[in-house]
Parts: C-alpha cells; sequence; structure tokens
C-alpha cells in the first residue's frame, strides 16, 4: 500500500499548495516539506517547481500523481473485496459520490440512510455540485461515482441510467404570471431567472428550446443564481418565472407558494445517469451501490 510520504504528495499535487495540504493532513507545513523532499530524494527528480508564490507539478511530478492516483484505487478496491470475502454483512470501504444539485438535495438523502443502515462500515462522502462540476470531479479522480445529467457522452466515461426528472416553468403566487399561460413568443419577453452557466438544469431548458428555435440571446434574463435552493428562495420573494426541477419544489407546488405556468409545447425532461471513470466499472463497492440506488 502507499506510504504516508505518497499520500503527502497526493495532496500537495492536489491543491498545488504545501499550506493546504498541511491544513487537510493535520500536520504542520515543515513536516509536508521533509515528506515531499524524501520522495524528491528517493527518485532523485525534482517532483514540484516554484513559479513566484505559487507551485507546478513537474514531468515527474505528473508521472508520479499518475501513477499514485491509480495505485490508490487498487488498494481501496483491495480494502473493500478483503473484507468482503471475511464477512459481507462488515463489508468496508469509503465511497466518495458526487450528484448534481437535484440528485444530492432530494433524491438521494432517503437512499444514502437506507445504505448506511445495511451498511454501516462503508464511509460516504457526497459532494454537491452543478453536473460540470460533478464531471471534472470524476474525471481528476476526486469522486467515485458521479450522478449527472448527460449532454454528450465522452470516450473515457461509463454511463449507467438512473432516473429521469422534469424541469418546469414557475412563478410565485403572488406574480401577475400565475394562472396564466404562455407561448414561446411571451416567454422569450417574459423575465426570467435562470440557474448558472454549467447547471444540468439551465442546460435542459437551452436544449429543449434549441427543439423550437429558440436561442439564448432571445430570452430576458434578469438574474442568475447559483443553485436550486437560490434560485427556489428568489422566485418565492420575487413575481419573475424561473425554471425549476419539479423534486425540488414538490412542497411549495403543494402548499400553492409557487405555481406551474405552463408554456405552449415546451416539455424539458432530463436523463441521470451514474458516470464512472472507463476501467473502474469492476470496482465492488461502487456497484453495490448503484444496485442499490436503482433497487431503491
Amino acid at each position: 500500500m502507499i506510504s504516508f510520504s505518497h499520500r503527502v504528495f497526493l495532496e500537495v499535487a492536489a491543491n498545488l499548495s504545501f499550506s493546504k495540504a498541511a491544513q487537510v493532513l493535520f500536520v504542520t507545513q515543515p513536516a509536508i516539506s521533509k515528506h515531499v523532499k524524501a520522495l524528491e530524494d528517493q527518485y532523485k527528480l525534482p517532483l514540484f517547481e516554484r513559479k513566484g508564490n505559487s507551485i507546478v507539478l513537474t514531468e515527474a511530478g505528473t508521472k508520479l500523481q499518475e501513477y499514485l492516483l491509480q495505485a490508490t484505487e487498487i488498494e481501496r478496491k483491495a480494502e473493500y473485496d478483503m473484507a468482503l470475502l471475511s464477512n459481507q454483512s462488515y463489508a468496508a470501504g469509503h465511497l466518495r459520490l458526487g450528484a448534481s444539485t437535484t440528485i444530492a438535495l432530494y433524491i438521494l438523502p432517503p437512499i444514502l440512510s437506507g445504505y448506511q443502515r445495511k451498511h454501516a462500515n462503508v464511509g460516504v462522502q457526497l459532494v454537491n455540485r452543478n453536473s460540470e462540476y460533478i464531471l471534472n470531479a470524476l474525471l481528476n479522480h476526486e469522486v467515485d461515482i458521479g450522478i449527472i445529467e448527460v449532454d454528450n457522452k465522452l470516450t473515457n466515461v461509463s454511463y449507467q441510467p438512473f432516473m429521469a426528472d422534469e424541469v418546469i416553468p414557475v412563478c410565485s403566487a403572488k406574480s401577475p404570471l400565475a394562472g396564466k399561460s404562455l407561448t414561446l413568443k411571451q416567454l422569450t419577453k417574459t423575465p426570467l431567472a435562470l440557474r448558472e452557466r454549467g447547471s444540468g438544469t439551465l442546460n435542459a431548458l437551452l436544449r429543449s428550446l434549441a427543439e423550437h428555435h429558440v436561442k439564448p440571446a432571445d430570452l430576458l434574463v434578469k438574474i442568475r443564481l447559483g443553485g436550486t435552493e437560490a434560485l427556489k428562495n428568489f422566485l418565492l420573494a420575487d413575481q419573475c418565472l424561473g425554471f425549476m426541477p419539479r423534486p425540488s419544489i414538490k412542497r411549495e407546488l403543494a402548499e400553492g407558494d409557487l405555481v406551474e405556468v405552463p408554456v405552449e409545447d415546451l416539455k424539458i425532461v432530463r436523463n441521470f445517469y451514474f458516470i464512472r471513470r472507463k476501467g473502474t466499472e469492476d470496482y465492488g463497492l461502487t456497484t453495490n451501490f448503484i444496485n442499490y440506488a436503482l433497487e431503491h
């Protein structure tokens, strides 16, 4: 298994900072420097290059990071598989999960609760960001599984269908738009509150509008907000129209605080996928979680 010095190197490489690595690993910065120096002496090569106040990986450092990320994945697979062979009910491991906002906030909590009751020795870390961020986190080995909306499939990522949901146009019950329906032409003249760029909700909206030859430049965007909850709370306080995933506003719709505003011929459906790096599909822990999530 990889040494602590190698773990130190990986943390410095991930953050490109000795001080941040020290904070993450709860050791002093001189200790971080000592471990990196020991590896450089061992390999007889510099692993980092200083550029002003920052550092970058050298060619040797980049290559070592690549090998250690592979070794870390093998180490975690071995930990889980050995525990599974010992006693299936006590299988241990650590699952790093990344999910786009709708999934993380409104779909995963009951699944994770049930999963951890069944697998008490599996630690779970959940990263909640937009779809673009989660895809990059997967490719950078920061998460083991992502759950995101998918526009274009990459050759180095494997995809497994999870679920679908609907994005709907809504406004506050106090808005003049409440109780109305809109044509696509009227939509282009209506003040909108939208999610930030990189959001799966926004991408799904733009794809559906493109099918009707409506471009982003045609829209009257009043404000962009990062995160589903931020957008929901803004819509509750404002009079403009927004597009929200239906699971995220079930309560507000039921209580009448938000109202659906139908737009003629516009239907927005998103498909969510489990994503894993190609070559890691045989990791038993991720497969175990995916199977549980699909069942529940």
